[in-house]
This record gives C-alpha cells, structure tokens and sequence, in this order.
C-alpha cells in the first residue's frame, strides 16, 4: 500500500471547560479513532476515554487475527476480518462502559460516539461507526461524508423531513439515536473503501461538523498546504464559528506519488 501520512488535532473550543472528546492515531495498526464523550462534567470524559483505550487495546491484540478473534461476539462472514474486529472492538468498549458504570454509579448516564478507520494492507479502509461523529472522503477535490448521523436530526433529513440548513439550526440536533453508553450493544455501522493516491480521509467530532457548513468544509479540506496545516485551520475554522463544542479532528492522507497495492 502507499505510504500513508496522518495527523491528529484536539481543542476544547471555546464555551467547554474541559475535553470529553478523545481519540487515538496508531499508524503503526493502521488504526485512527475518536470518540464524543457525553453524560455531564467528567462522566463524558470517562466513556470516552474507555472507547477508546478498548479499541485500541483489542485491534493491537488481534493484529494476527483469524475468525476466532472476535469471541464472544460473533464472526460475520460476510465481513472482512478487519471488519468483524472493528465490529466486536466497540461492542467490547460497550461492555466495559457498562462495567465501569456499575462500579461507579455516580458515572451512571454516561456514553459516548466513536467512528473508526482501520486500514487493511490491501489499502481498503474499514470504517465504523456509532453516534453523530463523521467520517469525510476527499477524492478528486471532491468532499463526501461516509457516515450517517446516528441523530434525531440525521433521520430527519435522510427521510426527507428537514433540509441540511434545517437540522444545522434544530433545537434537538444534539440528540443522538445511538451511542455506546453500557446498554445493549450498539448495532455498529461498517463501511469500507479502496483507498486512492491522493486520498484524504477525515475523521472528526461534531464539534467541527456541526460548526463548520460544508462549502467552507470541503474548501478547507482542498486548500494548498500539507495535512497538519489542514488539521490546524480546520480547528481554527470550527472556533471562528463560535467554538460550541469541543473539536477533535483526524488527517488521513495517501500518498499519491504511488499505487495502491
């Protein structure tokens, strides 16, 4: 596969006093996440956090992964191993928020999104998700979202109900329909991409989507300048508009001086 550049970015904007968002660059595993801590002061923090570290932790334990990796959950043979692993890593962040939760009730109403890449040696890239987190594709100047909101205002606008600029101004566009807070386990949206020379992946907290409008977005992510000046004015861009929320952004780009193998 070409080489691959990455950077990752995180602010606490400008009307938070802490950080609840959380994230992790492993390019050594091929992995990029990040998570939207929710549930208050502190507790958002702490689900976050978790997801992260668990995603992290089962993805490096299953690098040589067969399908038995993903016990006790079970294998989807219609999925890649890559795939099944990214899958059975956030239902296993589920598990020990709730764990966390129960030793701890004061963090009780506690959850968080995750979106996730894992980049296959192939130069496919698993992508998943759980929440209102996003996942950008920049191909050919072009500016795609791959992910679909997990949001009351997200279902609103794919059935037609609100428009874009709608949901950008509804009251209830912070609700979020699915999320990993220590019940059921999520149903985890799972794409995947053949990745490109040129391509550039962006994964990001909705502290920058719900801030930043698409046009400036694809503007920004098209701009002269290599991935980390990109990273810094897409931050910049989201506290220009107001900074609501914290803001945490991840940079994957493909090196388009060779093929992708």
């Amino acid at each position: 596969m070409s080489k691959i550049s990455s950077v990752a970015v995180t602010h606490t904007g400008l009307r938070r006093e802490s950080n609840e968002d959380a994230f992790r660059e492993r390019p050594d595993l091929g992995l990029y996440v990040v998570a939207d801590g929710m549930g208050g002061h502190e507790a958002g923090e702490v689900a976050s956090r978790i997801t992260v570290q668990v995603i992290e932790s089962f993805i490096e334990d299953t690098r040589n992964a067969d399908i038995d990796s993903t016990w006790p959950f079970p294998f989807d043979t219609s999925r890649s191993i890559a795939a099944n692993r990214l899958i059975a890593a956030v239902r296993l962040a589920n598990h020990r928020v709730a764990a966390a939760i129960a030793e701890d009730p004061k963090l009780k109403g506690m959850a968080t999104t995750a979106v996730a890449i894992l980049l296959e040696p192939t130069g496919v890239a698993q992508v998943a998700h759980v929440g209102d987190s996003r996942m950008y594709l920049r191909r050919d100047n072009e500016l795609r979202q791959l992910t679909d909101d997990h949001s009351w205002v997200g279902e609103q606008v794919r059935a037609g109900v609100l428009s874009d600029d709608d949901a950008q101004r509804h009251p209830w566009r912070n609700v979020v329909t699915r999320a990993i807070s220590g019940g059921a386990d999520p149903e985890v949206d799972i794409s995947e991409v053949l990745l490109q020379p040129g391509d550039r992946m962006l994964v990001c907290s909705d502290g920058l989507s719900s801030a930043v409008q698409p046009e400036r977005l694809s503007e920004l992510m098209n701009a002269p300048g290599d991935i980390s000046s990109c990273a810094e004015a897409l931050i910049a861009a989201a506290n220009d508009a107001g900074g609501p929320d914290n803001i945490t952004v991840i940079l994957v780009e493909v090196d388009g001086a060779e093929d992708v193998a």
